[in-house]
């Protein structure tokens, strides 16, 4: 009983580590497939780029600011749609 235990330790452990591995090269992954969208952030919830005398990530001010960006998936920015248009990979002039 105690070899059979050991091995189901063993076996647990494995996959667990496998698992946590695969999950991390998941996220590095993702992130390297992201790119920056100007003017889809929602107010306090970009990544960075908010403009003159701002610390970056989650200082804009207005909903869509246009120049704020936010991280989405590679090839998606120009496809959301908002309020004001779609979304922009350089800054965009906002009302």
């Amino acid at each position: 009983m105690k070899t059979e235990t050991k091995l189901a330790a063993v076996a647990s452990t494995a996959l667990a580590l496998s698992l946590a591995s695969a999950a991390a090269h998941a996220a590095t992954t993702s992130a390297e497939e992201m790119e920056q969208c100007y003017g889809v952030s929602l107010a306090g919830e970009n990544d960075c780029a908010a403009g003159p005398g701002t610390s970056c990530a989650g200082t804009s001010t207005v909903d869509y600011q246009g120049n704020a960006w936010t991280y989405v998936p590679e090839g998606t920015c120009e496809s959301i749609q908002t309020p004001y248009g779609t979304g922009s990979l350089e800054p965009v002039e906002r009302p």
